[in-house]
């Protein structure tokens, strides 16, 4: 299991959100390239970052946070948030990004996300983050309207492989990844490399989640506040 330490970017600065909320803001570090070079130093490979702003919004006032990620920080970068058009795919592949993630797209325009898939393939994710069952959107703000099995039933027959699923119940929580919902997709969804996140507060919820045979589990709140070594994590996580 690959560990993705996470980067959620809002106004260029690192922050975290409690349970997806814009007014529940923690700031952890005003330059992005600090934290990664950690990430780098303790054994990670990946990055997971999320644009906030762009989520909310559909801008790219991070991009050239991003940039500087993909090309300095020496680790392969996934970016979700306000990914919504082609264009916006071509400016972060061409500027190194390993895959992109698609979300709010995902939901609403699945045309669209299966010529995404088509055309550029395992550089294509999609993130699905539920809430009470449901599939949210724009940044959590909003429900899909679709539930989450619904989605995840036309993905597989989109030819999607990368699925990010976030429980926004326990994102920014410490409250433990719910491993029952990532045991039941990947019993009913076993094509899907899954990667877990929201809620991984420990060692412990990442020996469950490799043993379950997941494709990653993304760590946020947890490292930022001393719960979980980031070098002890990837020892376990492989």
């Amino acid at each position: 299991m690959e560990i993705f330490p996470a980067i959620d970017l809002l106004g260029g600065q690192v922050v975290r959100l409690q349970r997806g909320d814009y007014q529940k803001v923690t700031v952890y570090a005003r330059d992005p390239l600090e934290p990664a070079a950690r990430f780098a130093a303790a054994g990670a490979r990946y990055l997971h970052c999320v644009d906030l702003d762009g989520a909310r919004d559909g801008t790219m006032v991070n991009a050239e946070c991003v940039r500087r990620l993909a090309g300095e920080s020496g680790l392969k970068v996934e970016i979700g948030g306000g990914i919504r058009s082609e264009k916006t795919i071509e400016t972060y592949l061409e500027c190194g990004i390993w895959r992109v993630i698609l979300g709010t797209i995902a939901v609403r325009d699945p045309e669209f996300t299966g010529q995404m898939l088509k055309r550029y393939g395992d550089r294509v994710a999609i993130g699905v983050d539920i809430r009470d069952g449901m599939v949210a959107v724009s940044g959590w703000l909003e429900s899909g309207g679709i539930r989450f099995e619904d989605l995840c039933e036309r993905l597989r027959d989109q030819g999607a492989k990368g699925l990010i699923v976030t429980d926004i119940s326990r994102d920014g929580m410490l409250s433990g990844a719910n491993r029952t919902l990532y045991q039941d997709l990947m019993r009913s969804f076993p094509a899907f490399e899954l990667t877990a996140s929201g809620g991984v507060s420990d060692l412990e919820d990442l020996r469950g989640l490799r043993d379950l045979g997941m494709y990653g589990a993304i760590i946020g709140k947890a490292y930022y506040e001393g719960r979980i070594d980031l070098k002890e994590a990837v020892e376990v996580a492989r």
